[in-house]
């Protein structure tokens, strides 16, 4: 079949939910962010209004918010995994409490990795069941009670990790941090739809306790790190995101890598570094629902040049549930493995947090 090329109409869906690429460009290059100025000032004042409300909802445990400042994919699903990690080592019960970004549950519910789709409860979510227990709710304070109800069939929980929320006032936050990506930063510093913030910085930044960034190598993430350090009023954490895991079959063969999440240049860099023979690339929009024709493509273009299939393990959770050429396409790709590893500094920083924030309620 060749090279699997999207259809028209797939193609422009996927350009329509791209990113623009002047966001993490010069915030003075080009007309567009100008033009659209207006609207993100519009915008970034709403979302200002709706955080200066006061929370409706303070749980009976500890909150711990791990959001983003900007759109789009900063590594965020690996720290609430290592946060819980952190935590179950320090004797702590979590839940996480999410919204359930690109599904059709509104809940309170909690999410099963075995019976849920992607397309009822989101890939994250569903990503992040099958590493503690799950509860999603648009609504976060009625999720938190619903967390707080919990104690027959699950353990109950001694801390909440709410997955993004920082622009949410609903629940009192005892420890929030911002997860940055070291490679791009915050772009060009204006709101949606100028640039990826999701409200102005000097509304958002006095709102989060600790930064974490992610990843970012040589003399411009070096620059942007400094920035935060010099601007931010609490500690900016260093960590990065790579594989783990015994990868030598990744040197076996050649792979063809697809993925669908904020940054996929940094997964296919990843597959380099492990040492894997890419001969195909294709990155999807994040959280893309692949189609049949996304499925017949890849398996075709496979089995043409007999290379294995490789993915993400959000993309891989969100071909969950499929029947048909999607569930073939779920079975025969393999995943690359991650985690978030923080440096010695960083890890005793947030050590020390935990232990001032999280203590027990009264």
């Amino acid at each position: 079949m060749g090279n699997p090329q999207p259809t028209p109409r797939l193609g422009q869906r996927q350009a329509d939910m791209r990113e623009p690429g002047w966001w993490y460009g010069d915030e003075q290059t080009g007309w567009a962010p100008a033009i659209l100025a207006p609207l993100g000032w519009a915008y970034g004042a709403l979302t200002a209004r709706r955080m200066r409300k006061n929370p409706r909802h303070r749980a009976g445990v500890p909150v711990v918010c791990i959001g983003n400042f900007t759109a789009g994919g900063t590594g965020k699903t690996p720290f609430v995994v290592e946060m819980a990690r952190l935590l179950r080592g320090k004797g702590h019960t979590p839940a996480v409490l999410t919204r359930g970004f690109g599904g059709s549950v509104s809940g309170p519910h909690w999410v099963d990795a075995q019976s849920d789709t992607a397309d009822r409860v989101g890939d994250e979510p569903l990503l992040l069941a099958a590493h503690l227990p799950v509860m999603l709710s648009r609504d976060r304070a009625a999720g938190a009670r619903a967390i707080e109800a919990e104690g027959a069939s699950l353990p109950r929980a001694t801390v909440i990790i709410m997955d993004d929320g920082i622009q949410n006032p609903a629940l009192a936050k005892d420890l929030t941090i911002a997860v940055v990506d070291g490679g791009r930063g915050i772009g060009n510093g204006r709101c949606i739809p100028a640039g990826p913030l999701r409200a102005p910085l000097a509304v958002q930044m006095p709102r989060v306790d600790a930064l974490l960034f992610n990843g970012g190598t040589g003399k411009l993430a070096e620059a942007k790190l400094a920035h935060l350090r010099a601007t931010f009023h609490g500690p900016v954490l260093s960590a990065t995101v790579a594989p783990q895991g015994d990868l030598s079959w990744l040197r076996d063969g050649p792979v063809i890598a697809y993925a669908g999440i904020g940054v996929p240049e940094r997964f296919f860099a990843s597959i380099k570094a492990c040492g894997g023979d890419t001969v195909g690339k294709f990155a999807f929009p994040d959280h893309h629902p692949f189609s049949e024709i996304d499925a017949q493509r890849l398996l075709a273009l496979s089995n043409a040049k007999g290379a294995a299939l490789l993915t993400t393990e959000k993309d891989h959770a969100r071909l969950a549930g499929q029947r048909g050429v999607l569930a073939e396409l779920r079975t025969v790709s393999r995943t690359l493995p991650i985690r978030l590893r923080l440096d010695a500094d960083s890890a005793a920083v947030l050590d020390n947090l935990i232990a001032i924030r999280l203590s027990p309620r009264p």
